[in-house]
């Protein structure tokens, strides 16, 4: 226990490192779904039949990113609670939300995006394409849901960061 009382571990770097990922995090999170999905979806990618193949290979190589930005994030956050520097950024407050963003990049990664991806995959080739299945529009549903709510947390937790290094 006193590998986290030692001076190696100092409050500005932790709080950089977090500050950096959060603002890494959630700057890759807009670009895909500001700028990467509409761009598909306007060139007319999203109805090809290939498509839930290589939007599985987006999402899977994202997600992992997703889950050691949120390690990360959660580990330094750990780190600055032992010393006692994050009651300056909102006490156990800022352990829920960065639980909370691992919580939703578990969920990415785990189950929504190989359900949504498992839907979209057409098997039989000499088929044309079917329409999108019903439970795909819920499923791009509660993506959106938890990209809105890893988004607010994200920002918060990146405001609360940014305000205590100034």
């Amino acid at each position: 226990m006193t590998a986290f009382s030692s001076a190696g571990l100092k409050q500005p770097a932790w709080q950089t490192t977090v500050t950096f990922t959060l603002a890494f995090w959630l700057s890759g999170s807009l670009l895909l779904d500001w700028v990467i999905m509409p761009s598909l979806f306007a060139t007319g990618m999203m109805a090809q039949p290939g498509f839930a193949t290589a939007g599985y290979s987006i999402f899977w190589i994202f997600n992992r990113i997703e889950l050691l930005c949120a390690a990360l994030v959660l580990t330094g956050l750990l780190v600055l609670h032992r010393t006692q520097a994050a009651s300056k950024l909102g006490g156990r407050k800022v352990i829920f939300l960065s639980l909370f963003l691992l919580t939703i990049a578990i969920i990415d990664t785990y189950f929504l995006t190989p359900q949504m991806s498992a839907l979209g995959l057409q098997l039989n080739l000499f088929e044309p394409v079917a329409e999108i299945p019903a439970g795909m529009n819920q499923m791009h549903g509660g993506y959106w849901t938890l990209e809105a709510l890893k988004l607010i947390a994200s920002g918060t937790l990146l405001g609360l960061c940014y305000r205590d290094r100034a």
